[in-house]
């Protein structure tokens, strides 16, 4: 689907009208994913899109506390000049104050909308051990299972620890090694055998499954949900 840009706001000419009209195009995009229950990455997006108004809105600072994350310095510079020619005309500013006040409660709704979706999907997994779990839980495998389908989607693991503004975060990276038909002679306890044996830098690997009894897309809900679950599980 098309992004909403990360600029929207002072993209081209700054007209209440037009601005409603991009935003509600992005929005109608939005709601067919999420009537397919796809949430990522439109779910992030949202949350970056609607930060960004509350901090505009409230911090004359904003360009250079939020943007900077996924903008470039050209970017951020182009910014700081058209902000400053905002302020200068009340007119452009008023334009302004009324996209933020009309954006961000239709954010807040979708927001809202996909958070139901995530919640949902995330009540319906259900995460267990594979065997013993070592002490060290930083890195290993999961075997995630979707729906009835009897295949099972092996994925290498690694947590970290990254620290933001003061505040420590957990970031999970994998890596897709390979898919298993699931029956009597591969069940979990003979897939985890079976990695241990040909992936030999994890000799004692923690291993986890992550099953739904429904099916979901697997990059846009399943994979991101089972991934925020499993730091969870593994935090706790």
């Amino acid at each position: 689907m098309d992004k909403l840009s990360e600029t929207w706001m002072v993209d081209g000419t700054i007209d209440f009208e037009a601005k409603k009209y991009t935003l509600l195009a992005y929005l109608q995009k939005v709601k067919e994913c999420f009537d397919n229950t796809k949430i990522y990455p439109q779910l992030s997006d949202l949350f970056f899109h609607h930060n960004n108004l509350i901090s505009f809105k409230n911090n004359k600072n904003f360009l250079k506390d939020h943007f900077p994350k996924r903008l470039s310095g050209i970017q951020i510079e182009n910014l700081e000049l058209i902000y400053e020619e905002m302020i200068a005309d009340n007119n452009i500013m008023q334009e302004i104050e009324e996209i933020i006040q009309y954006a961000t409660q239709r954010f807040k709704n979708a927001i809202s909308v996909g958070s139901e979706i995530y919640d949902f999907v995330e009540s319906k997994l259900s995460i267990s051990p594979v065997g013993v779990i070592p002490l060290k839980l930083d890195e290993g495998y999961f075997f995630l299972s979707n729906g009835q389908n009897r295949s099972t989607r092996v994925y290498s693991y690694r947590l970290t620890l990254f620290e933001r503004h003061s505040e420590k975060y957990r970031s999970l990276s994998t890596t897709f090694i390979s898919e298993w038909e699931r029956n009597f002679v591969n069940s979990y306890e003979n897939i985890k055998i079976n990695l241990i044996k040909q992936q030999k830098n994890l000799p004692n690997p923690a291993v986890y499954s992550i099953e739904t009894d429904l099916s979901f897309p697997l990059e846009e809900t399943l994979l991101p949900i089972a991934k925020r679950s499993l730091v969870q599980h593994i935090s706790q």
